[in-house]
């Protein structure tokens, strides 16, 4: 049975607000999360992920009312990320009504977190987010943290190698170069990261054109993240899915949005 392609819409959230800018910089309000988060869900999308992307601790708790007054409207996987440091941020998250959470520097800093995790609550709970760029690494690609100005000294295909031997659930794959670009998604780390991964891939960093959703989805993405093309109105959900069904790909219904 084949599996239907799921259209993700990202909300990158501060201050209980959603931002969004270009290579993680020059960001601008782009609305209220949990009305953007209904508004999405009525178009059709299949899952939402919140990013806490200032992730301090008065963020965490900005995220955590957010997560409860967006869990208490849509009935949409939602995945929660941003300053998870531990197995008990994960229980926070989840009793908030998360239901993935996605990790990212903590599990750099310390790889058993994903076996801890997983061992509570888990595989399917957890999505290990990686945030990487072009670089003269063994595989042409290296992790960064930092909104992808600093490197983590890691070649990203070998960490997602060692992520999955830990158990993690999904891959979130970040193109630093691409994210907010509208340039489209990079192929050639999608087809990379996928020649390892033997978990559920997302590809996330540079929609634009509807053409680039198929474009990833053929270089082997299970699952397709979008965040600018949806909050400023050059697509809607509906036109992803239509333009998709239409070129053959297995779709969960199209809303007439």
């Amino acid at each position: 049975m084949t599996l239907s392609v799921r259209i993700i819409a990202c909300l990158d959230v501060t201050d209980g607000r959603v931002v969004k800018g270009v290579n993680f910089t020059d960001l601008v309000d782009a609305g209220d999360p949990v009305e953007m988060a209904a508004l999405y869900d009525s178009e059709g999308v299949d899952e939402l992920t919140f990013l806490d992307i200032s992730a301090s601790s008065a963020g965490r708790d900005t995220t955590l009312n957010v997560v409860r007054r967006t869990a208490e409207q849509v009935f949409i996987p939602l995945t929660v990320g941003g300053g998870i440091r531990s197995v008990d941020d994960v229980n926070r998250l989840l009793r908030a009504g998360a239901d993935k959470v996605s990790i990212n520097t903590a599990a750099l800093k310390r790889p058993e977190l994903i076996s801890e995790i997983v061992d509570r609550f888990g595989s399917q709970v957890l999505v290990l987010s990686v945030d990487a760029r072009r670089a003269r690494t063994e595989s042409g690609f290296e992790v960064t943290t930092h909104g992808g100005r600093e490197s983590a000294g890691l070649d990203a295909i070998a960490w997602v190698e060692k992520a999955c031997a830990l158990g993690v659930g999904e891959i979130l794959l970040n193109s630093m170069d691409a994210d907010g670009t509208r340039a489209g998604y990079d192929i050639g780390m999608i087809t990379a990261v996928r020649s390892v991964a033997k978990v559920p891939l997302i590809a996330s960093g540079g929609a634009g054109a509807l053409s680039d959703f198929a474009a990833a989805l053929d270089a082997g993405a299970d699952a397709l993240l979008a965040a600018s093309v949806f909050h400023f109105g050059v697509h809607r959900i509906g036109d992803v899915k239509r333009y998709l069904s239409g070129a053959g790909y297995s779709v969960r219904t199209v809303n007439n949005s």
